[in-house]
């Protein structure tokens, strides 16, 4: 029952619809060459309702949603309604209508920029709402980074001249005092730290030679009192301890005897063998002795001299 009762509403329907165009007349419809129409308001009226589609449509292709190829579609479409526009107004103007290319508003992009063409009367195609996002359509809209151009070397001379070298900072005089209260300072510093090292370095010298002429045979007095003549009454002090002629020579001595000790000894027998070494070569230039060494190799050692 519920199908034929939807049947017969879905009948009833299409008939009260029928009855009301019967009523209304026929719709007229828009001729498809505006050269056909010779009245001057049936002109107006139809570039109205262009406009009107052209509105919707633009409205529309504002959903991102709708899809690549329906976003195309109705692109192609606004842009087929807008060369219909250009030419109701051009008919509008050869049936002594107003000129609405010239009076009637501007279309504009959404930068607020004039679009050419919008008219109907440019050869261009423009892309409108979300066809702009479309792959292929967007790196036209993209703007390109403007590059920089590099200043030759004869643009960046041109803007020099003398007081970019400062060949005039001298003329009025005022640096010039500056400079000299500036300098005074600065030169007695300069001066005061140069003879505070001098003192330093000739006292080191005079240390250096002492120790010299005390290891040959003095005791030091004479070294000290050339220190003291040298330096005045400034006294040195030794930062870092000298080693004299005797411990230079009983240090390589010492690492003589260790470079022989390793060739001819295992490292096990190293530290005993060490210790009866340096026992037995005690005394500077005695005879050499033959040391036991276990079961290891004997071996003798000859004296040895710096």
């Amino acid at each position: 029952m519920a199908r034929n009762e939807e049947k017969a509403q879905s009948m009833l329907n299409r008939w009260l619809a029928g009855k009301q165009a019967e009523e209304r007349g026929e719709r007229a419809r828009r001729p498809y060459l505006a050269s056909e129409c010779h009245d001057l308001n049936e002109a107006d009226k139809w570039r109205q309702q262009v406009l009107r589609e052209i509105g919707r449509k633009v409205m529309e292709i504002q959903n991102a949603g709708l899809g690549e190829h329906k976003l195309r579609d109705l692109n192609d479409e606004i842009n087929k309604l807008i060369r219909e526009k250009g030419h109701w107004e051009r008919r509008i103007v050869e049936l002594g209508g107003p000129d609405y290319s010239k009076v009637g508003p501007k279309v504009t992009d959404s930068e607020g920029r004039p679009v050419d063409g919008a008219g109907g009367r440019g050869p261009g195609y423009r892309y409108f709402g979300a066809a702009k996002q479309l792959p292929g359509v967007r790196e036209l809209f993209e703007k390109e980074a403007p590059r920089q151009m590099r200043r030759t070397r004869a643009e960046i001379h041109r803007a020099i001249d003398a007081d970019y070298y400062g060949f005039r900072d001298e003329e009025d005089g005022i640096l010039e005092k500056v400079e000299a209260e500036a300098e005074g300072p600065m030169r007695a510093a300069a001066i005061a730290e140069w003879e505070e090292k001098e003192a330093e370095r000739q006292a080191a010298f005079a240390a250096v030679r002492g120790g010299e002429l005390g290891g040959a045979g003095g005791d030091g007095q004479a070294a000290d009192d050339g220190a003291a003549a040298d330096g005045g009454a400034s006294q040195f002090v030794a930062y870092v301890p000298l080693p004299d002629q005797k411990e230079i020579e009983q240090k390589v001595l010492e690492s003589k005897k260790a470079a022989l000790l390793q060739q001819y000894i295992s490292a096990e027998e190293a530290p005993s063998s060490r210790q009866r070494v340096s026992s037995s070569t005690g005394d500077e230039g005695g005879p050499a002795k033959r040391q036991d060494l276990g079961s290891g190799p004997a071996c003798y050692f000859l004296p040895l001299t710096a």
